[in-house]
Parts: C-alpha cells; sequence; structure tokens
C-alpha cells in the first residue's frame, strides 16, 4: 500500500528514479554528499537518505529523501540543508525537497562505502 492507502502496482518501484542522465546530475548528489547526519559519520547520499534527484530542463530540482527514524532530531533541519547544497549547484534554479517516510529507510539502502566506514563489512 502508498501513502494513500492505494494498492501499488505491481512492477512500479516504491522509489521513484532519479533522472541520473540530467547533465546536473552528478553536481546534485555532490552537493548531497557535503550533508552529514550529525549522529553519523557518513554523508547522507552514501546513507541512502536521498531517494530521488529529478531536475527539469529548467533547472529546478526535485529531492525525496527520509530520515533514518522519524523521530531524528535533526528531522526539521536537514531538507534545508540539502536545499541549501543543492543550490549551491551552478545554474540551479530551485531546490523542493520533500521528506516521506515510506519506504521507511533500512541499512541496506547505505553504500559499500557507507557500511565500511560503520563498521559494518
Amino acid at each position: 500500500m502508498t501513502q494513500d492507502s492505494t494498492p501499488t502496482e505491481e512492477g512500479v518501484p516504491l522509489i521513484t528514479p532519479s533522472n541520473v542522465d540530467h547533465p546536473m546530475f552528478n553536481a546534485a548528489v555532490e552537493a548531497c554528499r557535503s550533508v552529514f547526519d550529525p549522529e553519523i559519520p557518513v554523508n547522507i547520499y552514501d546513507l541512502g537518505l536521498i531517494y530521488t534527484i529529478l531536475i527539469n530542463d529548467e533547472a529546478e530540482a526535485k529531492v525525496i529523501m527520509t530520515l533514518t527514524a522519524p523521530g531524528c532530531p535533526v528531522a526539521g533541519e536537514m531538507p534545508g540543508w540539502v536545499q541549501e547544497a543543492i543550490m549551491g549547484v551552478p545554474g540551479m534554479k530551485t531546490v523542493d525537497v520533500e521528506l516521506v517516510w515510506e519506504p521507511p529507510w533500512g541499512m541496506e539502502m547505505m553504500s559499500d562505502e557507507a557500511r565500511l566506514e560503520l563498521g559494518f563489512m
């Protein structure tokens, strides 16, 4: 079930894929890698907290992200940190950051680098 309680269609991803072919995508990812959860010494991109980065032809970004837990002490601040970081990408016009709780974050969403840094590998 999705957040609005309608059944999901088979084959439809739970996380909207990013448009990785956009010329600003890699710069947006690097900007996300400059943001850290203060409690975990790994950037939020490698932690798997950034679900989707969509950038349109007008250089407007939509970011869908989550946190490790709903009670995260920086829940009210981290979306602003992400917005500020991506706004630093040359040519970026706007950044909209949406915080979601579905699907919930899990340790399997971390990159190998993050797992290694945190001693899980």
